[in-house]
């Protein structure tokens, strides 16, 4: 249950986080001279995505918006904005990532701090999670296999009695160190 609701997330969040979003400029009060919410404060509060869109809502009969460069925005110009929006009800599209300068067509607003930058963060590349977990490394196939026996060892006399329990001794620690190497070197990877 936990997985399954794991894995939904992991699908519906990014997609959730693509919508793109309208932001009322200024806040409550709009883009007027003296808003509730300063300019600066409040753009540095929200993060704005490639799509979003600011919706500027003011007196078209004394204001406009401007869409400026930096140098224009630092002096006030209002002489050959970018874009000029004057219908008092204007939206923006954020079309692409960085800085967007937006100035008051009113010189004197502009002057007394009605103006603003909106920084649009870069989309990131989704990079998915793997679906299968690595297979374990596995020991080289030497390592399980058994040891060589040449015919010549089969073919060597019975060792006589009185040295008999010695290579017993012999030959059952050559298999037991064997077994153990070979155990050894299989089980290395996993973790019990």
């Amino acid at each position: 249950m936990a997985s399954a609701m794991f894995l939904s997330l992991m699908f519906l969040l990014p997609t959730m986080l693509l919508e793109a979003k309208e932001y009322d400029v200024g806040g409550k009060d709009g883009w007027v001279l003296k808003p509730s919410d300063y300019y600066s404060r409040w753009a540095q509060s929200n993060r704005f995505q490639i799509n979003d869109t600011l919706y500027f809502k003011y007196n078209k009969a004394n204001d406009s918006v401007l869409v400026v460069k930096k140098e224009n925005y630092d002096s006030c110009n209002t002489n050959n904005p970018k874009q000029k929006m004057d219908d008092g009800d204007s939206r923006f599209k954020l079309s692409d990532s960085g800085l967007y300068y937006f100035i008051s067509g009113n010189v004197e607003n502009c002057k007394h701090g009605e103006k603003v930058i909106v920084l649009v963060m870069a989309r990131h590349k989704h990079h998915p999670l793997p679906t299968t977990a690595p297979a374990p490394s596995q020991p080289p196939a030497s390592a399980l296999s058994p040891p060589q026996i040449h015919s010549s060892t089969l073919d060597t006399p019975a060792p006589s009695p009185s040295k008999a329990s010695f290579v017993g001794v012999s030959v059952g620690f050559r298999v037991m160190v064997w077994i153990v190497l070979v155990f050894s070197t299989s089980y290395a990877g996993f973790v019990y």
